[in-house]
């Protein structure tokens, strides 16, 4: 599909395209749409949450959000959810706090500098339309750090939000070399934070947890484009030092849950800087704004990769705490091609940045971003998971 193509199916119509499979384009005025998330409403409905505008780290990059009602096929009109003019506002995520109130998190960073990034906080309203945000506020953490995982609540209460820090370089431009992943904390409903470092993660970002009986493991993004790497806590509290699993990561988003029949489902790009000769300079190399400094210097970090092709999407399988997934689905394929960020010309190629939550009847629900020009949805019925295949 052409980007013209795709902005005139972007109309949000839920369509049959298959036995047990449903899907389209979530309707954005914006030309570029990325990062979506899933949230489940009380009753049922389904939110989605992403960013759009004309470029990623450009200004006018904005929250927005769309309501599908419970059993229905139409996502309903897209609201603007941040309104920062100065700032590049990323990265959502919609939590459900235990007293019944709903919060975005999202990430608020001038042009490319994510080591300048600090992440904004506002309560979000249910209405007859959709979704609402009220005033914001930025949490009190070091700036660079970054959202895109749930977040969990502890046995003590405390809620527990997954972060990756950007770490900043004297002198030097942001480039992902000494990111690393933390948990932000907090004891009071999110009025004060505090953050501890996952120890040993240096490339290791966009962490995912997953509680389990008895455990938490969770799973991340790796600057380094090898694997998915996974950590694990026994509370909440400490976490080991990521390791390796047997799924590829090309540097771009993952995300995992725990589905119904007791497995972890986790989605991500089967794809890797060994599978992939793809490569581009940096994540915001297009954006035409002069900047003298050096990249940073990866001495002591690790060197990141960027441009590695983003397809398939992958729903993949894991029954012993994601160690292993050796059941896989392939949800869409395609070129996958990612050396460019631009929404308007036809080069990106890429579906990626995918989420995914298991509905109360078994249904999966599915978004990603689709050539930078939409958010597509996916919608699997129940008794998806008997399709995906062993690997052998």
């Amino acid at each position: 599909m052409t980007p013209d193509q795709i902005g005139e199916a972007m109309t949000g119509q839920v369509t049959p395209v298959s036995p047990g499979r449903a899907e389209g384009f979530l309707p954005s005025p914006m030309i570029q749409n990325h990062a979506s998330f899933l949230s489940l409403m009380p009753d049922g409905a389904l939110l989605c949450v992403w960013f759009g505008g004309t470029l990623e780290g450009k200004s006018d990059i904005s929250i927005h959000g769309s309501l599908l009602p419970a059993g229905g096929n139409q996502w309903g009109p897209v609201r603007v959810l941040s309104h920062d003019p100065h700032h590049s506002e990323q990265n959502p995520v919609v939590f459900h706090a235990p007293d019944g109130r709903m919060w975005l998190f999202h990430t608020s960073q001038p042009s490319g500098n994510q080591d300048e990034c600090r992440i904004r906080m506002a309560p979000l309203t249910r209405d007859a339309g959709g979704v609402t945000a009220g005033e914001g506020r930025y949490l009190d953490l070091p700036r660079g750090c970054f959202v895109r995982g749930s977040v969990v609540v502890r046995d003590d209460g405390a809620w527990l939000l997954p972060i990756f820090r950007c770490a900043s370089r004297p002198g030097q431009k942001w480039n992902g070399s000494h990111d690393d992943a933390a948990m932000g904390i907090s004891l009071d409903q999110g009025r004060t934070w505090t953050l501890e470092a996952v120890e040993g993660s240096i490339g290791s970002v966009h962490m995912s947890p997953v509680p389990m009986d008895g455990t938490i493991p969770a799973f991340f993004r790796r600057r380094q484009a090898d694997h998915v790497f996974r950590s694990e806590s026994a509370d909440g509290r400490r976490w080991s030092a990521p390791e390796a699993t047997d799924l590829p990561n090309n540097n771009s988003s993952i995300a995992a849950t725990r589905i119904a029949d007791g497995r972890i489902a986790l989605i991500c790009n089967l794809s890797s800087a060994a599978t992939s000769a793809d490569r581009r300079a940096s994540l915001y190399d297009e954006l035409g704004e002069e900047d003298d400094r050096p990249d940073a210097d990866p001495t002591g970090g690790c060197v990141p990769v960027w441009g590695v092709r983003r397809a398939p999407v992958g729903v993949c399988l894991s029954a012993d705490g994601g160690r292993t997934f050796p059941d896989r689905l392939i949800v869409e394929d395609g070129p996958g091609t990612c050396t460019s960020n631009d929404s308007t010309d036809g080069r990106n190629k890429e579906m990626s940045y995918p989420w995914l939550l298991e509905g109360p009847d078994g249904t999966l629900h599915i978004t990603y971003t689709y050539h930078r020009r939409a958010i597509k949805y996916v919608r699997l019925s129940p008794g998806w998971a008997a399709n995906a295949t062993r690997l052998a």
